[in-house]
């Protein structure tokens, strides 16, 4: 039923708002919060309720809050001064203050109806969904009030579309077709029907002088849920360099959070049902969990996503990668015939993967460590780096190549960026941990300690960042604490001795080998 109010009409059913016989866009989470708000006006709405009605309890930031709250009284003509609808109760919450009626559907004029038959879609000819994850990024809304600033928008989404079509796993749908939407108030999952997808980008920006504002949110079309949402603030010095920005922090955003829905999604398939992909996505999820068992269930994954897919070449890097993690935690069962078939698959996902990034940063990252030349390898993840330059993984594992290179600056430069693009990566321990090494090759004993300690919070128990927390101890002279970690390690692997460590550390520097040995002997690693 329809609500009335300040010459506004809000319709939950078609998920409108008009003002008079202007439709007025709105967000779908901004049309959620209002409509929920609309609803409980008799009483004030808490921020925690409004976080349960409008994103199903997920974690989302106050600022999120705050910009849905401003672009609900943006839509009404309301403001955070005024206060003629939507009322601050300082800690409290939100009410809406208008005077509402509620009222039955009002008729429609033959225009209205014309125009809404166009933009509604028969179900039985909506489009099949792509079999890898999809997405339309909408035109964003322009805020600020100056239809001038349209092309600086415009031009933003369209990178953001570039952007997003470098993801090989991604199906993006060309910008001439989700610009059809500019101007419209539409319902994400129409869009999603529309055009056969199963995610929508959208977004606001507001631009006043010099500084700029941009909101983006992502949707499930598949039943509206709100995935993620956040906002990005600048000055605008050079307008180029600013579009590079906002593309890379919302590309390097949404892509993991693309990536955990669908790993979601396999996850909830009947085994029966699962493809090549749903069984690389439940590979990735097994090897998150950073364990032993948790790595061979990926491997198995990965390899039955292989044989379903026999070219499937980032399921190749990933299972080269598996292989990579049990050597680093000495899990190997057979060096020998295990490392075969590491290098079989690393060389197989590099050359399947040409334009793959996830192929090429895997495959050629893992190879190395089982004979491949190190300078070849670099040269494939820098192609992936080219491919995808908003993907964390190819900074953080092109970061680890640079210290086995010895250049220690450049490897922290490398971790710092993938740790920017993707500050909540499962995979945020590797980047800790390797910063901590390029700093203890630096001789700073302290820093990789701060590091090696973060590390260890996020995932206890790996054999890489206890040996090197009792190797920069022993360093800085800490014998106590050395000897603490050294039997950490001991516990870990009893099996570690300074005599095997050559092939596990893959550094090219003599000095840097030198460093860790010494390391690692003075806090008590046996000959």
């Amino acid at each position: 039923m329809p609500y009335l109010f300040a010459g506004y009409v809000l319709d939950p059913d078609r998920r409108e708002l008009s003002h008079g016989s202007d439709k007025v866009a709105i967000t779908p989470q901004a049309f959620d919060l209002l409509l929920h708000l609309v609803q409980n006006r008799d009483h004030v709405v808490s921020k925690d309720a409004l976080l349960d009605a409008v994103w199903a309890g997920r974690i989302v930031s106050e600022s999120t809050l705050a910009s849905h709250i401003n672009a609900v009284r943006k839509a009404l003509g309301d403001s955070g001064d005024e206060q003629r609808l939507l009322k601050t109760v300082a800690r409290k919450g939100f009410r809406f203050v208008g005077d509402v009626t509620e009222t039955a559907m009002p008729a429609r004029s033959d225009a209205a109806v014309a125009d809404h038959a166009t933009s509604t879609v028969n179900p039985d000819a909506a489009l099949t969904l792509p079999d890898r994850p999809s997405i339309a990024v909408l035109p964003f809304l322009n805020l600020s009030g100056d239809p001038q600033q349209d092309y600086f928008v415009d031009g933003m989404v369209e990178d953001i579309i570039l952007a997003l079509s470098r993801l090989r796993w991604l199906f993006v749908i060309a910008r001439n077709s989700s610009f059809t939407f500019k101007g419209r108030a539409v319902d994400v999952r129409q869009v999603g029907r529309e055009l056969g997808v199963r995610y929508v980008l959208e977004g606001s920006v507001r631009r006043v002088a010099n500084r700029v504002r941009i909101t983006g949110q992502l949707v499930d079309t598949t039943t509206g849920m709100h995935l993620w949402g956040e906002r990005f603030e600048s000055v605008v010095d050079d307008i180029f360099d600013l579009q590079d920005q906002v593309t890379e922090s919302v590309v390097g955003a949404i892509a993991p959070q693309l990536e955990f829905a669908e790993i979601e999604r396999a996850k909830r398939k009947p085994t029966e049902s699962l493809d090549a992909y749903d069984y690389y996505l439940r590979g990735l999820a097994n090897f998150h969990v950073s364990t032993r068992d948790g790595i061979d269930a990926a491997l198995a994954n990965f390899y039955k996503a292989i044989e379903l897919d026999p070219d499937f070449a980032a399921a190749y890097g990933m299972a080269a990668g598996c292989f990579y993690w049990r050597k680093m935690n000495r899990w190997l069962s057979d060096r020998v015939a295990d490392g075969r078939e590491a290098a079989r698959l690393a060389e197989r996902a590099v050359t399947l993967g040409k334009n793959d990034a996830v192929a090429l940063t895997r495959g050629g990252h893992a190879w190395p460590h089982f004979g491949g030349d190190l300078h070849a390898c670099v040269a494939y993840v820098d192609r992936a780096l080219v491919l995808n330059p908003n993907l964390s993984t190819i900074w953080y594992l092109g970061g680890y190549q640079r210290v086995s290179l010895g250049e220690h600056d450049e490897a922290i430069a490398y971790f710092s960026r993938a740790m920017r693009l993707s500050p909540l990566d499962p995979e945020t321990f590797q980047m800790h941990t390797g910063i901590a090494m390029s700093h203890l090759y630096s001789r700073r004993f302290d820093v990789a300690l701060d590091c090696l300690r973060e590390a260890s919070r996020e995932v206890p128990n790996i054999l890489r960042v206890a040996a090197f927390q009792a190797a920069a101890h022993a360093l800085g002279g800490r014998m106590e604490e050395a000897r603490e970690a050294m039997g950490h390690v001991r516990r870990l692997d009893p099996t570690l001795r300074l005599s095997n460590i050559d092939d596990w550390l893959l550094v090219r520097r003599p000095q840097d080998f030198a460093l860790a040995s010494e390391g690692l002997r003075k806090a008590g690693l046996p000959e």
